[in-house]
């Protein structure tokens, strides 16, 4: 294990037995870089792991605090007042993300891709050169100098993508999914409509439901994205206040819409005056010779609140992300400065100095080869070990894989299997308001291929082919 892991692993076994109780200070970086006789970096990277775990949260200029139960749980709340149904699928969603902590092996069911294709040594020269900045005595980093230097990045990059973003409209959050949701707290009341896509990442539905909005479900097609008539049809039919959609290498499909029906949809929605979310984390990471577009580029009215971040292309755990927020950048500012925690202005300092001078270009390059290459192989070990009839969707991108399993296989059942050996995956059901996709899997490939990878791989196969087998013969599964 990863000297970084063996600290948090500590820290966290003292928060969970209650050592550390919530609202307790963490050692500094420096102290705990003394105490525990290791480099800074590595203490950043144990703390960054347990602050991605909710067990703990950074105070700019105060340091790292253990975190309230409340903190802790807030992904997993269950809003009351809900159908049975909506309870049974919360509950699947927090086994799912249970699974995650528990499981000895959770890489197939992450979120994110591993750690170990990243350039963490030249990031953290970066953090450490900002800390220290931070902590002398002439202070000259200020949380305004790291945004306003990350901001102008941000601006540049789009700059090389061929969309224009002035600078002012960046508006910088402690990870996308902060930014999205900032974006949905602005444009929306308790009550109000919007339309989210189906299947759509689960983060997508506990948003919605901590919010009390209403859904209108737009089907995506693995092969072509987004249907733009049913969309259309939504918004004639009812008052769709905002679309929440993922153009670019969906979750958990990894569709693309053309550069052709992205320009339709920022069209259609203008013609109703509809704001778009364009949530866009995986754009980085087109296996193609030229990336596609985002739907931003095609917006000449403001309506297109693009969301971003690093944490899938750049650097896991630093929970960096930002929306270009067109006509709604002051207000989204203003609501970002009352109720959001800032960003890490180290991690801001740090990314902001990689992508000036560290060649993003070059790292992205290198990681689409290393992604393809690595479906690759997960896509023939599915096919090696899972049952006849099982179907993969190959994305251009990304790290994920959709996967619908042959009859006889529900992806809940399946799921649960798995746990009992130890290893996480996503079911379908999560992806869904009506758990729908029962018979479909997410699996991860983002991470360097191994033995034990494939491991797991004929382990899920071999399950799926029981599963199947007990169907058809009961009496010969017990």
């Amino acid at each position: 294990m990863k000297r970084y892991l063996q600290l948090a692993a500590e820290f966290e076994s003292l928060i969970l037995n209650g050592t550390l109780e919530p609202g307790v200070r963490l050692p500094s970086v420096r102290q705990a870089s003394c105490s525990y006789r290791v480099s800074p970096s590595t203490v950043f990277h144990a703390y960054y792991t347990l602050e991605r775990r909710a067990l703990i949260v950074a105070r700019p200029r105060s340091g790292y605090f253990v975190a309230s139960r409340s903190a802790s749980t807030k992904s997993l709340a269950i809003v009351p007042k809900r159908s049975i149904e909506e309870a049974d699928g919360d509950s699947l969603t927090i086994r799912f993300m249970k699974a995650q902590r528990r499981c000895a092996h959770p890489g197939l069911g992450s979120s994110e891709p591993s750690a170990q294709l990243f350039p963490f040594g030249r990031i953290s020269r970066s953090l450490t050169a900002a800390t220290r900045m931070m902590a002398s005595s002439r202070n000259t980093l200020s949380a305004g100098t790291a945004e306003a230097a990350l901001r102008r990045q941000i601006a540049l990059r789009y700059a090389v993508t061929g969309v224009t973003v002035p600078i002012e409209e960046v508006v910088v959050t402690s990870g996308a999914l902060d930014a999205l949701i900032l974006c949905l707290k602005v444009l929306t009341r308790p009550g109000d409509t919007i339309a989210i896509e189906r299947p759509a990442f689960h983060a997508v539905q506990d948003a919605v439901k901590r919010l009390r909005l209403k859904t209108v479900e737009i089907p995506v097609d693995p092969h072509r994205g987004l249907d733009l008539g049913v969309l259309a049809a939504a918004l004639r039919q009812h008052p769709v206040r905002v679309c929440w959609f993922m153009t670019t290498l969906h979750q958990p499909t990894g569709a693309t819409l053309s550069d052709e029906r992205k320009e339709a949809l920022v069209s259609l929605l203008a013609k109703h005056g509809v704001p778009l979310i364009e949530d866009d984390v995986f754009r980085e990471l087109h296996f193609g010779l030229t990336p596609a577009y985002p739907a931003k580029r095609f917006d000449s009215n403001g309506l297109v609140l693009h969301c971003g971040s690093f944490s899938k292309s750049l650097a896991p755990g630093l929970r960096l992300g930002w929306v270009a927020a067109g006509r709604y950048a002051a207000r989204i500012e203003h609501e970002r400065w009352l109720t959001m925690t800032p960003a890490s202005v180290p991690a801001q300092c740090a990314i902001a100095d990689y992508l000036e001078h560290g060649d993003y270009d070059r790292l992205l390059r290198k990681l689409r080869r290393q992604l393809a290459s690595l479906q690759t192989l997960m896509v023939a070990a599915v096919i090696r070990y899972f049952p006849k009839g099982t179907v993969v969707i190959r994305p251009p991108g990304g790290f994920f894989l959709w996967v619908q399993l042959p009859e006889g296989v529900e992806a809940v059942q399946l799921f649960e299997m798995a746990e009992a050996h130890e290893i996480a995956i996503a079911p379908g059901a999560i992806f869904s308001c009506g758990r729908e996709f029962d018979r479909h899997i997410r699996l991860n490939y983002g991470r360097p291929w191994s033995p034990d990878v494939e491991k797991e791989i004929h382990t899920l196969g071999t399950l799926a082919r029981r599963a199947i087998a007990c169907q058809l013969k009961p009496e010969s599964c017990h």
